[in-house]
């Protein structure tokens, strides 16, 4: 089990409500409604709640004549704590989300109001500003050059500067006056650079 799996299950667990759901169906399957007026909380609350403990792979769902009717997971709540607190993953994960943190710190910082501020100087934070505007791109689509400065444009007004970073990092590549996404591979391969 992955720790993010892990975590997800502690979550969905933290909340009385779901514990109460949850025990419910450990003792039988049981639709939302049934779940409702057993539990005394409104269906709109249960089906919060269940959409928590599906997320976490506590419960899941099979369709039954008219109703969806939710069943408790064995294999997940059979896992003793030792299981759930074991992690092959745990340093990648916790770089993972130190570069998470550090790339949303630098997106907050110069972008204001969905609209880029001024570009960094230093390169590192450049590249994660760059990959902003990389996500306004589909892979493989042609753009002719007004059609790429306007969308550059949505988030920033220096659409030529922007343009030039992205030929010249090789994010894209164009021919004569239509760019287009060069085998782009996510944000952790613009800042592998």
């Amino acid at each position: 089990m992955e720790i993010s799996e892990s975590m997800e299950i502690m979550k969905s667990l933290a909340d009385a409500s779901r514990l109460r759901v949850l025990n419910a169906l450990i003792e039988k399957p049981q639709y939302v409604e049934e779940l409702s007026q057993r539990l005394g909380l409104a269906s709109s609350t249960v089906s919060f709640h269940l959409k928590k403990l599906e997320s976490a792979k506590l419960v899941y769902k099979e369709k039954e004549q008219y109703y969806i009717v939710y069943h408790h997971c064995d294999k997940i709540l059979n896992m003793s704590l030792r299981e759930l607190i074991s992690f092959n993953d745990i340093d990648k994960f916790i770089q993972d989300e130190r570069i998470q943190n550090y790339n949303q710190k630098v997106l907050n910082t110069f972008i204001k109001n969905k609209k880029l501020v001024k570009l960094p100087v230093q390169r590192k934070k450049r590249m994660i500003i760059i990959d902003e505007f990389v996500k306004l791109f589909e892979p493989g689509k042609r753009y002719p050059e007004k059609a790429l400065d306007c969308i550059i444009k949505t988030l920033y007004d220096d659409y030529c500067t922007v343009r030039r970073i992205m030929i010249d990092e090789q994010i894209m590549e164009r021919d004569k006056q239509v760019y287009w996404l060069k085998n782009h591979k996510g944000k952790e391969g613009i800042n592998d650079k």
